[in-house]
């Protein structure tokens, strides 16, 4: 990271910039050309290690390239507005960004995933157990390996 001042240290302060964020974006491999594509997603901490899980259809574009090749970048992000600096505009933000390795979810690791998903968007009413036996669904996890974050906001008075 060029400006190290800038960097979010803490892994709590990380999880909080991830809290606050309704999508991931996931960049891929294993194509032509990089595939990026947003995702609802729900998370966890286990071992100390951030895990990320997603639902999507079970074939695809998406499922194509992870078959492929495993490796992904997750970004969050949090968009606070553009300041002036005095001599330019800039962007007040937080983002995260996270290298690791995807794979389909089996059994109970469905539940979890599901009920992960739930509980991030605000659905923790309804039933994991029902929604992760949708044939029509796959429930990934991204073991996350590599998780930085950074902020910009303005200067306080």
């Amino acid at each position: 990271m060029r400006k190290q001042e800038r960097a979010i240290v803490a892994f709590e302060d990380i999880l909080s910039v991830i809290d606050g964020c309704q999508v991931v974006r996931m960049g891929l491999s294993g194509g032509e050309f990089p595939y990026v594509v947003p995702l609802s997603f729900g998370y966890r901490v286990c071992d100390g290690k951030l895990l990320v899980y997603f639902h999507g259809a079970t074939e695809g574009k998406k499922v194509d390239c992870m078959a492929r090749d495993g490796r992904v970048c997750l970004e969050w992000d949090i968009f606070h507005g553009y300041v002036e600096t005095g001599h330019s505009v800039t962007a007040d933000y937080e983002s995260v960004i996270a290298f690791g390795s995807v794979r389909r979810c089996e059994g109970e690791e469905r539940i979890v995933g599901i009920r992960c998903l739930l509980e991030h968007t605000g659905f923790a009413q309804y039933s994991a157990e029902t929604c992760a036996a949708l044939p029509v669904v796959d429930v990934f996890c991204v073991t996350c390996d590599e998780v930085t974050g950074k902020r910009r906001f303005p200067k306080q008075a």
